[in-house]
């Protein structure tokens, strides 16, 4: 039965091509490569021991690249990115659904199309969730457009993407290099894909504000003769998410939602944590209110799947996953058991476990079960010894000096490691982590973690697990280094006042600012009565930077500041007055400013 359906999948994934991008190369206009489609030739030959051969199977087919029929009037283009780029095709333009992460590869994508389907232009753009590889290349569409194209999101769309992209963004930026193995050579014994797609691009990437919001499910639109009916599913893959049912073309598109591949419950880059149960209701949602009308069904990553027997099968099998992951996690929570044992005793029923559609490529059956725990009960298993543990560096000298010193450690893993089983390679693991964090100088431990690291990365069918063990294992061994890609400042432009004064608020180094009482007022150039124009008051005291917004200056204000929002972007993004005028004492904005803490985008992860 496998066999049968892998099969399907191959022939899934190549069918409906029209064209490829060749060569499969996307530039800046300085020439720097943001994404290479051609270094994945290798995946074409046969899997070698570096790689587990069900990883190697799946990122050939998530390699392929080009452009793709997936109906009639509709299109996908794959392969650039780390997502697609689909394009519904209307009466005067097109549609464009999810823009890729970059504006880069979005231009590659819409030249393909138009090479090969004509100078269209783009009449509206949808965005099914707050992920930058769905929303990140929206500048380079927009650009091909005719004038104002309405722009539609699921609620909270642009608050999600905020508090993902910017909030946390250096340290979602810095753990997404080793989820996504953005530092490692695309080669046989490093990069494979990121199970969702080839990997992301590293070009430019830009603010998304939606003009529309869907904010029910069964709404609909008609954009360009295009019409669409939407299904909300926050809570979802995303916070902020929505399938789309068109009709006219019998096709439903399910966003992030079903794909070939078990997803995420939790990232291991970090991200909320999403609901399992609601996750498999909306699946259910989704079967009972378009499976039966649907010619086609496809997502955002993958490939589509074609038949309303097979799409009823798939999405049953997607909904079942994430149903059983919360059920059982749940029951064997009530049974006492905490995340590890939960993990390892866990399985899945063995017609689930025999669908290509539900192997771990991407997401994993150990961590996710891990992420429901979470969700319901946090980081704390209750017991107490785990309640004030040792931060790493500390816990692992107590655990060398127990051990003899770091040479008799390193002797153990040693042994550990030659006996070659996954439990004394996993245990290794730990063991010469506590060595490394208890004295990073100890070159015998990083290098022979670094082996365990790379055996383990080289075993992993899930392609995240083998590059954050492959990224780990190099950074072992050539120190950290600083991710390829960042949007937080390109995401400033899309932020409202509220949030660009929170994303000062975040950056302020509490004890640098004890003794400082400080009070800002900001004057918006905008309409008094708009939701961005108007008084806003900022006051640190206390370590504590708050603001609020009412209609009238602070009499007890140090410094006034008049200014539009785009010069708050730029005044907080590259700390520029230019053009802003000012009143009182510009040492409160120096003092404000000089209490920030720049982020590192390279801090540690595999030693202290």
């Amino acid at each position: 039965m496998m066999t049968d359906q892998l099969t399907q999948e191959g022939a899934d994934a190549h069918r409906g091509f029209v064209a490829a991008l060749e060569p499969g190369l996307v530039t800046k206009a300085d020439g720097t490569v943001v994404f290479d489609a051609d270094a994945d030739a290798f995946l074409d030959y046969p899997a070698p021991d570096t790689a587990h051969p069900g990883l190697w199977r799946h990122s050939r087919l998530t390699s392929l690249q080009g452009l793709f029929e997936v109906t009639d009037g509709i299109y996908q283009v794959r392969g650039l990115d780390l997502a697609n780029l689909t394009i519904a095709e209307g009466e005067r333009g097109i549609v464009v659904i999810d823009t890729l992460t970059t504006a880069e590869t979005a231009a590659a994508a819409l030249g393909l199309y138009r090479e090969h389907r004509g100078e269209r232009p783009v009449t509206g753009v949808v965005l099914t969730h707050p992920h930058a590889d769905h929303f990140g290349g929206i500048a380079a569409v927009l650009a091909a457009s005719d004038g104002d194209v309405p722009v539609l999101a699921p609620e909270g769309f642009l608050e999600h993407a905020v508090s993902e992209n910017v909030y946390v963004g250096p340290a979602m930026n810095r753990r997404s290099a080793f989820m996504y193995g953005s530092m490692l050579p695309i080669a046989p014994d490093g990069h494979l894909g990121c199970g969702l797609g080839p990997r992301l691009a590293s070009g430019t990437i830009g603010p998304a504000a939606p003009t529309d919001s869907i904010t029910r499910t069964g709404e609909t639109r008609v954009i360009d003769g295009v019409e669409m009916e939407f299904q909300l599913t926050p809570g979802s893959e995303a916070p902020a998410e929505m399938n789309i049912y068109l009709p006219g073309r019998r096709a439903l598109l399910l966003a992030e939602n079903a794909v070939h591949s078990l997803h995420n419950i939790i990232t291991l880059r970090g991200a909320e944590v999403r609901d399992a149960r609601l996750w498999a209701r909306y699946l259910t949602e989704a079967i009972d209110l378009y499976a039966g009308r649907s010619d086609v069904a496809f997502a955002t990553h993958h490939w589509p799947t074609w038949g309303a027997e097979r799409i009823e099968s798939f999405l049953a099998g997607q909904r079942d996953v994430y149903a059983y992951l919360h059920d059982q996690t749940v029951r064997l929570i009530n049974r006492g058991l905490r995340p590890k044992e939960i993990a390892e005793e866990l399985v899945l029923p063995p017609a689930l476990d025999a669908q290509p559609s539900t192997r771990g490529y991407y997401g994993s059956l150990s961590h996710n079960v891990k992420g429901i725990y979470q969700r319901y009960l946090g980081w704390y298993d209750a017991n107490p010894a785990h309640l004030w543990e040792l931060p790493p560096a500390e816990e692992g000298e107590h655990w060398v000096r127990l051990l003899g010193g770091a040479d008799a450690a390193v002797e153990q893993a040693t042994a550990l490691v030659a006996s070659g089983e996954t439990g004394d390679l996993r245990f290794a693991a730990t063991l010469l982590n506590h060595v490394v964090f208890a004295d990073p100088s100890v070159s015998a431990a990083r290098t022979l973690l670094a082996e365990v690291y790379t055996r383990l990365g080289y075993g992993a069918e899930n392609s995240t697990w083998r590059n954050v063990y492959l990224t780990g294992a190099r950074e072992l061994l050539d120190g950290p280094k600083v991710p390829p890609r960042g949007g937080g400042r390109g995401l400033l432009a899309a932020l409202s006042v509220s949030q660009l004064l929170d994303s000062l608020a975040i950056r302020l180094d509490g004890p640098r600012a004890w003794d400082l009482d400080l009070r800002i007022d900001w004057h918006l150039l905008d309409h008094d009565d708009s939701p961005e124009g108007g008084w806003w008051h900022a006051r640190l005291r206390n370590g504590v930077l708050v603001h609020r917004r009412d209609g009238a200056a602070d009499p007890a204000a140090g410094l006034t500041l008049t200014l539009t929002r785009p010069q708050l972007a730029g005044l907080l993004g590259a700390r520029s007055l230019d053009g802003i005028e000012h009143s009182g004492d510009l040492g409160v904005l120096q003092q404000l400013l000089g209490a920030l803490e720049a982020p590192d985008p390279a801090f540690p992860i595999v030693s202290a």
